[in-house]
């Protein structure tokens, strides 16, 4: 009886770890596949590093970049409201270009351009504000906000009761610098709860995918639609995925991917359709820049990042024509354009948010320049940031970028702009912004 009953023990350990070992032999072959369908062709030989600039100290000239990118700041900053202009001298903002102030308030005085007490008096009262906005259906921020009143309004600062809906991308943006805040000065924890305790971030999660809200087609109250493509999906995910949202779905790239090539490049692309899909698959330098900057990229999107400026240095030794592309406001009309290293099935394009042909107005984007100067150490990234370093006002801040057919600064003046560029100049002197090993207290 006992060796009959040491047996049964005995079988049943087998059999868990025989179970054990399948399991993990089926974890291992699907992360292969995945990891295969994730990176597609690409790899880079050993002699092939990617070349990432080491962090080092600004130079003197870097530093007085940063100063005139903080002007921008002083002089759009709302002192009943704590919150910053978009478009310089325009009272109005979104989520994504309110993240640009706050990721430019923590540059800013890691790079001493301000003192701790100014970045910790603006810091409180724009989370302040942000636990007392109004919000959609009582659950997210608007897509836009009047930086006086805050107010809801719609995009040409008109007041709405009821709000235009919220972006799932630009919130995902906003959590970057609270996540930052939470990891390196907790002394601003208690006031990062009380803006997550006024949002309801899990209204805007579904089956791991990000969802934005918009008025409804019926043309009553609002529809849910599933946001984000390729390079901004991953990017925005990030944040949630940290305060422990089930994101999963939104930060895989294997569901949806499809590379093109461009320039002789492999270009990771969006394969959704957007004539299916009602949204463009824009691929442009900025969410590449950001994860990086930022949260100091993953093992995909370093290369997919260094894919996309590779294509566009390409463009540049085919053309000649200095290329650092991606979506920008500009000084006319239609005021805000999408320079892309491809949408909506053409290389190259550059459209308007409702696909309209815009390629009178291609221009060198100030902070796609900057943000890979600060990535790579590279002959193309010296000449990017030598192509833009002449584009501010010294009273105002950075301009935009520059016209291709023209050759003259597109002299619209930003709150994203500005913020990228000091961003990125924070990423030289002291790498990733969200680095957990690094004690900002004072």
């Amino acid at each position: 009886m006992e060796s009959s009953s040491s047996f049964v023990k005995a079988r049943h350990h087998i059999v868990f770890l025989a179970g054990l070992f399948t399991a993990l032999a089926v974890a291992f072959t699907i992360e292969t596949r995945e990891y295969n369908q994730v990176m597609g062709n690409l790899s880079f030989a050993p002699s092939e590093p990617i070349p990432f600039r080491e962090t080092r100290v600004l130079t003197e000239q870097e530093y007085q970049w940063a100063k005139t990118a903080w002007r921008y700041f002083e002089n759009n900053y709302q002192d009943n409201t704590g919150l910053v202009n978009s478009v310089d001298g325009y009272p109005s903002t979104t989520m994504w270009d309110t993240a640009s102030y706050l990721m430019a308030l923590i540059s800013a005085h890691r790079l001493n351009v301000i003192r701790y007490e100014e970045f910790s008096l603006k810091m409180e009262k724009a989370l302040a504000t942000l636990s007392r906005i109004p919000l959609v259906r009582d659950e997210l921020p608007n897509k836009a906000y009047d930086t006086r009143t805050l107010q809801m309004v719609d995009y040409t600062n008109k007041p709405t009761e009821n709000g235009i809906g919220w972006s799932a991308i630009d919130i995902g943006r906003i959590l970057v610098p609270m996540n930052i805040l939470v990891w390196q000065y907790p002394r601003f924890n208690k006031q990062v709860n009380s803006v997550l305790q006024h949002w309801k971030i899990g209204a805007m999660t579904k089956d791991g995918y990000l969802f934005g809200s918009r008025p409804a087609a019926s043309g009553s109250g609002l529809e849910l639609v599933q946001e984000g493509r390729i390079g901004y999906e991953e990017y925005a995910s990030k944040a949630l995925s940290l305060m422990g949202r089930d994101v999963f779905n939104a930060l895989k790239y294997a569901d949806y991917l499809k590379f093109i090539t461009i320039d002789g490049i492999e270009v990771p692309t969006d394969s959704r359709d957007p004539a299916k899909y009602h949204a463009h698959n824009y691929v442009v330098s900025e969410s590449y820049i950001l994860d990086s900057i930022e949260f100091g990229a993953d093992s995909v999107s370093r290369i997919f990042a260094f894919r996309v400026y590779k294509a566009q240095e390409q463009r540049y030794k085919r053309s000649g024509i200095i290329t650092a592309v991606s979506e920008d406001h500009i000084d006319q009309a239609p005021y805000f354009v999408y320079n892309t290293v491809f949408s909506d099935g053409e290389k190259w394009n550059t459209i308007t948010d409702t696909g309209a042909d815009a390629s009178d107005f291609k221009t060198l984007s100030t902070k796609a320049a900057f943000g890979w100067y600060a990535l790579y150490d590279t002959p193309y990234a010296d000449k990017l940031i030598t192509g833009v370093d002449t584009l501010y006002s010294d009273s105002k801040g950075w301009y935009s970028g520059l016209y291709e057919k023209t050759g003259e600064a597109n002299k619209a003046i930003t709150a994203n702009t500005n913020g990228i560029v000091l961003e990125s100049l924070a990423y030289i002197q002291n790498g990733a912004l969200l680095n957990v090993g690094v004690d900002n207290q004072l």
